[in-house]
Formats: C-alpha cells, sequence, structure tokens
C-alpha cells in the first residue's frame, strides 16, 4: 500500500542575521510561516532495503535529492533493513527560498518512521532533521515557529492565519553564494520576540538579492503595487499579504511574463501532521 503525504512550503516573515559563527553557519532570528501549499509525496514501502526516487521532473531522481539523504539516514541511525519506492510531484519552484527540499526530507523521515514501525519520537526526528539542513527541523516539528541559532532553535507561534500571494521570478538564488558574499549583512541586533513582533519586519538578505539578480528587484516593485511586500529566505521567492483570496487573485491575474505564482494560506501546524494521524499506517 502507499502512503501519500504532503510537503508544505514556508514564507520567513522576517529574517535577520545577527552574526557569523566560528563554523562558518550564521546566527539568525526569523519567523517560519508554514503554509497550506507545497509538494506532494508517495511512499511504497519495500520488504528489501533499496531506496528508490522518481520525480516529474527527472534532474530531482538523483541521489543528491534530500529525499534520498533522508531515508539513508534513517536506516543508518536505525540500522533499519527495509526500503521504499518513492514518488516525488515537485510543484514548488526551485531555489525559491520556500524550503520545499528541506519539506521533501522532513516529510520522507516522518513518513518512513511510521511505515518502518521505528517509533521514533518527534524530538529524535528533528535531531537527525538538523544533519540534512537548518530548515528541516522545523518541518519535523509541523509548526509554525521562531526560530533562532541556524534556524534550529524553535519556539512554536501562533500566528494569524492570513492569504499570501507567492512569486517567483526566473532566475535561481544560491543560498551558499548568499551567505558566503562580503555585502551580506551580519550585524542585526539579537531582540527579543516581543520587540520582533512590534517591529517593522525585514529580510537582510534582500538588498543583497536585489543587487545580485536585479529581476528580483523588478518583481517587488511590481507586487508593492498591490500590497506590501517582501522576499522569503534567501529568494528568490517574494511575498505579499491580502485581506482575502479575491484580492489575492486579482494581482495574480496579472502577474507579470515569465514569473510563476500562487496563492496560500498561513497554517499553524502542517497539514502533514493531520495527514498521518489521519492514516492507517499510524500507530
Amino acid at each position: 500500500m502507499t502512503l501519500t503525504l504532503p510537503a508544505v512550503a514556508k514564507l520567513n516573515l522576517f529574517l535577520h542575521i545577527t552574526g557569523r559563527r566560528p563554523d562558518g553557519y550564521h546566527n539568525l532570528q526569523t519567523l517560519f510561516q508554514l503554509l497550506d501549499v507545497g509538494d506532494e509525496l508517495h511512499f511504497t514501502p519495500r520488504h528489501d532495503n533499496i531506496l528508490t526516487l522518481q520525480c516529474n521532473d527527472p534532474a530531482l531522481q538523483g541521489p543528491d535529492n534530500l529525499i534520498m539523504k533522508a531515508g539513508l539516514l534513517l536506516q543508518q541511525h536505525t540500522g533499519c533493513q527495509l526500503g521504499c519506492n518513492i514518488v516525488l510531484d515537485k510543484k514548488l519552484p526551485m531555489g525559491g527560498g520556500l524550503g520545499g527540499g528541506s519539506s521533501d526530507a522532513a516529510t520522507t523521515l516522518l513518513a518512513l518512521n511510521v511505515l518502518w514501525q521505528l517509533k521514533l519520537s518527534n524530538q529524535q526526528l528533528a535531531a537527525l532533521a538538523l544533519q540534512l539542513g537548518a530548515d528541516v527541523p522545523l518541518f519535523v516539528r509541523g509548526y509554525s515557529a521562531f526560530a533562532e541559532g541556524v534556524g534550529e532553535k524553535l519556539v512554536p507561534v501562533t500566528l494569524p492565519e492570513k492569504t499570501y500571494l507567492v512569486v517567483t521570478p526566473p532566475c535561481h538564488i544560491s543560498t551558499a553564494e548568499i551567505f558566503q558574499h562580503p555585502d551580506l549583512i551580519r550585524d542585526s541586533r539579537v531582540l527579543s520576540l516581543d520587540t520582533l513582533f512590534n517591529s517593522p519586519w525585514r529580510n537582510d538578505c534582500q538588498p543583497l538579492v536585489e543587487q545580485l539578480q536585479p529581476i528580483v528587484a523588478i518583481t517587488l516593485q511590481w507586487l508593492v503595487e498591490y500590497a506590501p511586500c517582501r522576499m522569503t529566505g534567501t529568494g528568490a521567492s517574494v511575498f505579499a499579504e491580502f485581506p482575502d483570496t479575491t484580492s489575492a487573485q486579482h494581482a495574480l491575474a496579472n502577474l507579470p511574463v515569465n514569473c510563476r505564482g500562487f496563492i496560500a494560506k498561513g497554517v499553524n501546524q502542517s497539514p502533514v501532521m493531520a495527514a498521518l494521524a489521519d492514516t492507517e499506517f499510524y500507530a
């Protein structure tokens, strides 16, 4: 039997970089908003230890995909001798700062933990997830959160479930390139959560990305005509909050040529949690 689960997107409602660590990573303060839109994964367990991955984008089927790395990590950590055939229906844009790859990996950890009856706690899975990437624990935890450290220190928050228009211009941003760039803002003050919630929200990566990829700046100039907007993560996707779906659809109907866009609702708990709880595989 096949288990089908979502892998949702996230937005960084704000992103402050507060310093560079000795290991080369950066300390952050960010607010993660989960969305109700994302990729979809299908898991069919195997009785041998082979992992396979198929995708509607064949370029994503290699061993470097975080889905494959997540499955292998779980096998190695637990000694599990079972496998899985995994099919990824990729819907989120690549290199957009929406966390798609990290979310795919997290959903894989959650699904295989159930299918292989490993009975690892969510806390154990989140610790493993950090080995795959700083954003992966967020999606394993499955709630919107305020994050510090490299993004792994998560505090659950309850946010108004608003409507967002997410727009991705035709460019690909390398997260590594942005965080290694000498012009990146790295000296934002560490602030309390209360102060951050009551201050104007910004993304410290945005000025640099606008400089390196002018199409991002142009897209923001278009979107701000409809609503205040910002970039998410290291880009290239940008987003704006709308009072309702109708007003968001009006902006989406006028999307610039070559841009991709979708409307999503903010959610406080990832739909993957409800989907897992409803499945007959879940114990």
